[in-house]
């Protein structure tokens, strides 16, 4: 299955991988591998393009965890399945258990991967902006911290993300995150509209990821919005006014 690999996650006993749109069953706006059960399209299409995710990072289906996520800082410990219906409400998930695969979604927001080689300790989280402004990052090592991961060796991937060039905001975005720390005025240029910026979130991401002591961090630094035929869009789809929209998934796994 077609999926993109980073180096830094190359560690015995992990699996990994960052899905592109390629290498499933879906089709029309959702062609093909799209993981999100919370759009319109076919629930067993997304089933089945869940399944081969699963079987690409060599886990059980039903060991393939991804939460229902609500722009939180909230992250998740576990150590077993839980039933579809029962989803947890969070945006980040670790795990110290063997044969389990964590999985995020996103469609313009950041997906981290994440992973201590030497505890064999593994995370993943959905950071858009809202999330990484309010901690997804920070409690996601946290978190692994509780399992016994050290946040020196851990490392960290951002895998496919809206980059600045595609991202423009209001000014009231940008206050809000001026009310934070004057210093986040780095992350906005002007854009050609008046009282509007272009944002960069990967780089927001890598500041509170390095910020907050992550042994290495990695941007893989692809466009979501400019990469059409590989990646799914939030914002591409309502600026060409489509009705929908698919969810890239990237997860990692102890295997």
């Amino acid at each position: 299955m077609p999926a993109i690999q980073a180096q830094a996650l190359a560690c015995k006993g992990v699996s990994h991988a960052f899905f592109t749109r390629d290498g499933g069953v879906s089709t029309g706006l959702y062609a093909s591998l799209n993981g999100g059960v919370g759009s319109n399209d076919d629930p067993l299409s997304v089933r089945e393009n869940r399944a081969r995710m699963a079987q690409s990072l060599g886990a059980e289906p039903a060991r393939f965890l991804v939460p229902y996520q609500i722009h939180s800082p909230d992250v998740l410990a576990v150590d077993a399945p839980w039933p579809q219906e029962q989803r947890p409400r969070c945006d980040g998930l670790v795990t110290a258990t063997r044969g389990l695969a964590l999985g995020v979604t996103g469609a313009d927001c950041g997906m981290v991967l994440f992973a201590d080689e030497h505890t064999q300790v593994i995370g993943a989280c959905h950071a858009g902006w809202k999330g990484a402004l309010t901690g997804v990052l920070e409690t996601t090592l946290a978190r692994m911290e509780e399992l016994g991961a050290d946040r020196a060796r851990i490392c960290a991937v951002l895998g496919p993300t809206i980059a600045q060039a595609s991202y423009e905001v209001g000014q009231e975005f940008v206050e809000r995150f001026l009310a934070s720390s004057c210093d986040y005025r780095r992350f906005f240029v002007p854009s050609h509209r008046d009282g509007h910026a272009m944002f960069d979130l990967p780089g927001f991401i890598g500041m509170r990821l390095t910020g907050a002591g992550v042994g290495r961090f990695e941007n893989l630094a692809l466009d979501t919005y400019a990469g059409d035929t590989r990646f799914y869009s939030y914002r591409r789809s309502v600026h060409r006014k489509e009705a929908d929209y698919g969810r890239l998934v990237a997860a990692i796994a102890l295997v």
